[in-house]
C-alpha cells in the first residue's frame, strides 16, 4: 500500500441545530411586503446582540435623493421601521449568518444550508457544550466529554475537512485546534453545509461552523444568571451582562461563566472558565467603533475509550449491540466486542493532564462613507497555549491477552493576527437592486510544537491494573509560520422582486515556511523547506421566492485544503498539491401558517479529489476520491399554542473512489464515523397555569458507523433520548428578577451503552458515549 507516515495529529473538533421561540404573526402580509422590497440598506452597527434581519427599507435611487436633500451630517440612512417579517421563525430562518456571506442575508435568502442555533435555544434544549449543540443539528455528529469534545462529522467529511470559526475568524486545522467549549457565553452557533471557502478558506471541503459571542445591545441593563448541577457531579455557573451605559452611545457586553464537568469514565474531569467583554460606541450616525477582549481556559483530565476485545476472551462480559465485526491491526483479535468491564475504565496515566489557556483581542469600525457605501474593518490577535500529556493508544493483544499502552505528548505556542476589511456598495443597475461586497484580508500565523522523541509504553491487564505514570520525556520541535492573504467579491442581484442572482469568487495566497528538529536540536532531513498556494474558490446559486414565504435555492461551489495532512504538520516528501471540492445542492425553505409552522429540504452532491485518509498507525493512504451524496429534512410546527414539535432526518452516501493499493481496495467503502442516517425528534406541551409549566421529550438516532477506511469494525447504530421539565417561576416570588425558570433534565433515560465515536488514526480503541445522568438547573434574569 503507498502510505506515508506523519507526526501524530491533535484531534478535537466541533457543531448543532434545533428550535427557537415561536411567535405567532400576520406572516403572508409581511412575507408580501418583504418580497417587494429590495436588499435592506446597510447601517452602520459594529457586532452586536443577534437581530433577525431587517426589512429592506426605500430602494437605492430613494435613499440617494433622501440623501441629496439631508446635510451631509445626516447622511445616514434612518432605520426602517422592523415588521413582524423579522421575527424568529420555528426554524430561525430570519437570522443573519456572517459566516455564510458578507452581504448580510438570512438563511432564507441564502443560497445553501445554513442553520443558526440561538442562545435561548441552547438554553431551553440544555445544550451544555458545542458538542451537545452539534448534535441536535441536522445530520451532524460529534464526539462528547469526556472523549473527543469537538470532533465533528457532516456530509461525509469530518476533522479538518470542516473549518471552525470564532466570530468567523479561523485560527488553524480544527481537529488541532478546537477545545471543549461551553455554550454559555455564546450568541449562536452557525453551521454552513458544503464547500465553505468562499468565506472562511482552506480547509472547508464539508462546510464550517462559527460561534459567536454574545455582543452588546442598544437599550436597558438586562442581567443573567445560570447554575446547573448533574449525578455525576459536574456544575455549571454564569453570569452575563450588557445594555447601554451612561456615556451617550456606548453600549457594553460582559459574560464570565465556569463549569467543571465529570466524564462517566474513573478519573475524568475537564474544568473550563471563559471571561468575554465587548464595548460598542457610536460616535455619530455614520461611525461606530468597537472593541472585545475574552479569555478562555480548560484543564482536563482524559479519556481515550475503550479497546476493542476478543468475544471468545471476554466470554459472558462480552456485550451486543456497540461494535460488530473482526478486527486485525497488532494482533488478530476475530470477533471483536466491548466488554462490559470496561465501560468505566480509564487506561491513562495517574500523571496526565491537557491544558489549553486562549486570549482574543479584537477590535475595529464601521464607517457610512456615503448613503450606499460602507466601509467596515476589523484587526485581530490570538494566542494559545496547549498541552496533551497523556497515555493515548490502548490495543488489546491477543498473544499476550493484555492490553498495549502507549504515551504521547504534544504542546502548542501559536499566535495569530490579521485584519478583515469589507466594502459594501449598494447600487443599481440598469435598473435592478444590486449589493456587492469586497474583502480583503490577510494574516500571520506562527505556530510551534514541540512533541514527544519517544514514546513509553507498557502492558497492563484488561482489569484491575496499576494504571502508572507517564515515563521518561524526551522531546523534538516543529515549527510552521503561515502568511494569508485573500481578495474576495460576493454580489446579490435582484432580477426581479423575488429572484435573486448571488455569486462570489476568492483569490487566496497561503505562504508556509516549516522546519523540524530532532531531540538534539539538529534538523530533519528536508527541512526546513517552503510552500505556497494561490486556491481558487467560489460559489455561484439563485434564491427564488415562489410565493410569499416558500422560496427555492440552488447552488455550486467549490471549496479547497491540504491533500496529504493539515497545514501545521505537513512534510516535505508528502504530496503538497491542495484538494479540490465541488458541491451541487438544491432545494426549498418554507415558512407557513402563521409562522406557526417552517420546513426546509435540501439535496446535494459533494465530490472532493486528490484525498489521503488515515490510516492505523499513524499512516497516510492515497484514497483518490470521496463522494458524498444526500438529503436533509427539517421541520418545526406548533399546531396549537401548548404543543411544539420539531425533527429533522439526514440521508448520507459517502463513499471513496479510486483508492486502490497493493493487494487491495478500499474503493466504495464509507469514510469513519460517516452514519447513513441521523434523525432528531423532539415534542413539548407547556401548561399555562400561574406556574407555567413545559414538559418535553427530546429522541436522536444515529445509524451504523465505521471506524476505519477498511469497514471491518462497525460502530452499531443507537438511539437515545433526553426527558425534561421546566417551571416558570412567576415575578412575585422573585421581585429582584423579571424571569426565573428551574429545569429537571434525564439525559440518556433509557441508559443507552453505545459507541459514539471512532478515532481512525486509534483504531485499536472506540469512545463511548455518556450513561443516563439527571440534572437540575436555574435560570435568572433581570
Amino acid at each position: 500500500m503507498s502510505s506515508i507516515r506523519i507526526v501524530r495529529p491533535r484531534r478535537f473538533l466541533l457543531a448543532s441545530a434545533a428550535l427557537t421561540s415561536f411567535v405567532a404573526i400576520d406572516m403572508p402580509a409581511a412575507l408580501a411586503q418583504q418580497a417587494r422590497e429590495p436588499l435592506p440598506a446597510v447601517e452602520v452597527s459594529p457586532p452586536q446582540s443577534r437581530k433577525q434581519a431587517k426589512p429592506a427599507g426605500r430602494d437605492v435611487a430613494s435613499a440617494r435623493r433622501a440623501a441629496a436633500r439631508r446635510p451631509t451630517a445626516a447622511a445616514a440612512v434612518p432605520k426602517p421601521v422592523v415588521p413582524n417579517a423579522a421575527a424568529p421563525t420555528p426554524l430561525n430562518s430570519n437570522a443573519v449568518a456572517e459566516s455564510a456571506s458578507r452581504l448580510g442575508l438570512t438563511v432564507r435568502e441564502t443560497p445553501a444550508t445554513v442553520e443558526v442555533i440561538s442562545a435561548e435555544t441552547m438554553r431551553e434544549q440544555g445544550y451544555r457544550t458545542v458538542s451537545d449543540v452539534a448534535q441536535g443539528a441536522v445530520g451532524v455528529t460529534a464526539g462528547d466529554n469526556p472523549a473527543e469534545p469537538s470532533a465533528f462529522s457532516m456530509r461525509g467529511f469530518t476533522n479538518s475537512q470542516i473549518n471552525t470559526l470564532y466570530n468567523g475568524i479561523k485560527i488553524g486545522p480544527q481537529n488541532m485546534t478546537s477545545r471543549i467549549m461551553d455554550t454559555a457565553n455564546l450568541e449562536a452557533v452557525e453551521i454552513l453545509k458544503g464547500p465553505a471557502s468562499l468565506i472562511s478558506g482552506e480547509g472547508a471541503a464539508g462546510g464550517a461552523i462559527n460561534f459567536v459571542t454574545k455582543q452588546p445591545h442598544t437599550g436597558p441593563i438586562r442581567n443573567e444568571a445560570d447554575f446547573s448541577y448533574d449525578s455525576l457531579n459536574s456544575f455549571r455557573a454564569h453570569y452575563g451582562s450588557g445594555g447601554s451605559t451612561n456615556v451617550q452611545g456606548l453600549d457594553y457586553r460582559f459574560d464570565v461563566s465556569r463549569s467543571s464537568l465529570n466524564g462517566f469514565a474513573d478519573d475524568t474531569n475537564t474544568k473550563t472558565l471563559d471571561v468575554s467583554g465587548q464595548l460598542n460606541y457610536r460616535i455619530s450616525d455614520s461611525l461606530k467603533v468597537w472593541g472585545a477582549i475574552e479569555y478562555r481556559e480548560d484543564r482536563g483530565k482524559a479519556y481515550w475509550g475503550a479497546p476493542l476485545v476478543p468475544v471468545v476472551f471476554s466470554g459472558s462480559h462480552a456485550t451486543s449491540g456497540i461494535v460488530s465485526g473482526s478486527y486485525f491491526n497488532r494482533t488478530d483479535l476475530g470477533a471483536i466486542t466491548i466488554d462490559d468491564r470496561t465501560f468505566n475504565t480509564n487506561y491513562n496515566v495517574l500523571d496526565n493532564r491537557n491544558v489549553a489557556q486562549e486570549v482574543w483581542l479584537r477590535g475595529g469600525f464601521e464607517l457610512k462613507l456615503a448613503p450606499d457605501l460602507t466601509l467596515k474593518s476589523q484587526a485581530y490577535g490570538y494566542g494559545a497555549e496547549r498541552t496533551w500529556f497523556n497515555n493515548e493508544v490502548e490495543a488489546f493483544d491477543s498473544t499476550k491477552n493484555e492490553v498495549y499502552r502507549e504515551r504521547f505528548y504534544v504542546a502548542h505556542s501559536q499566535r495569530l493576527v490579521g485584519n478583515i476589511t469589507d466594502l459594501v456598495w449598494d447600487a443599481n443597475i440598469a435598473g435592478f437592486d444590486n449589493r456587492v461586497v469586497t474583502t480583503l484580508s490577510s494574516s500571520y500565523l506562527d505556530f510551534v510544537r514541540p512533541g514527544a522523541a519517544k514514546f513509553p509504553n507498557d502492558y497492563v491487564p484488561l482489569v484491575d491494573f496499576n494504571r502508572g505514570f507517564y515515563g521518561e520525556l524526551a522531546t523534538k520541535q516543529q515549527t510552521a509560520r503561515i502568511d494569508n492573504e485573500a481578495l474576495s467579491f460576493e454580489d446579490r442581484l435582484k432580477l426581479t422582486r423575488t429572484f435573486s442572482l448571488i455569486g462570489g469568487l476568492r483569490v487566496e495566497h497561503i505562504g508556509l515556511d516549516r522546519n523540524s528538529t530532532d531531540q538534539f536540536g539538529l534538523e530533519n532531513a528536508g527541512f526546513p523547506f517552503s510552500k505556497s498556494w494561490a486556491p481558487v474558490t467560489g460559489r455561484i446559486g439563485y434564491t427564488w421566492e415562489a410565493v410569499p414565504g416558500l422560496t427555492f435555492f440552488s447552488q455550486y461551489a467549490t471549496g479547497a485544503d491540504i491533500s496529504a495532512n493539515n497545514i501545521f504538520l505537513l512534510l516535505p516528501t508528502q504530496p503538497l498539491d491542495l484538494t479540490t471540492a465541488r458541491t451541487y445542492e438544491t432545494g426549498v425553505k418554507h415558512v407557513l401558517w402563521d409562522n406557526r409552522a417552517e420546513w426546509s429540504f435540501s439535496a446535494y452532491d459533494i465530490l472532493r479529489k486528490n484525498v489521503y485518509a488515515a490510516a492505523g498507525g499513524q499512516a497516510l493512504n492515497i484514497a483518490g476520491r470521496q463522494e458524498s451524496k444526500g438529503v436533509e429534512l427539517a421541520g418545526s410546527i406548533r399546531p396549537i399554542e401548548p404543543l411544539r414539535l420539531w425533527g429533522n432526518i439526514a440521508y448520507v452516501d459517502a463513499r471513496y473512489a479510486d483508492y486502490d493499493f497493493a493487494g487491495g481496495s478500499f474503493s466504495g467503502n464509507t469514510p469513519p464515523n460517516v452514519p447513513r442516517i441521523v434523525a432528531n425528534a423532539g415534542a413539548s406541551w407547556r401548561f399555562f397555569t400561574s406556574w407555567p409549566v413545559e414538559l418535553g421529550i427530546v429522541g436522536r438516532h444515529v445509524g451504523d458507523r465505521y471506524n476505519t477506511d477498511a469497514n471491518t469494525v462497525t460502530m452499531n447504530a443507537y438511539t437515545v433520548g433526553d426527558i425534561y421539565a421546566f417551571v416558570d417561576i412567576p415575578k412575585t416570588v422573585f421581585n429582584a428578577v423579571d424571569q426565573a425558570r428551574l429545569t429537571f433534565r434525564v439525559r440518556n433515560f433509557t441508559d443507552k451503552r453505545y459507541a459514539i465515536w471512532g478515532d481512525p488514526f486509534y483504531p485499536d480503541q472506540i469512545l463511548l458515549g455518556a450513561p443516563r445522568t439527571y440534572e437540575i438547573s436555574a435560570a435568572f434574569k433581570w
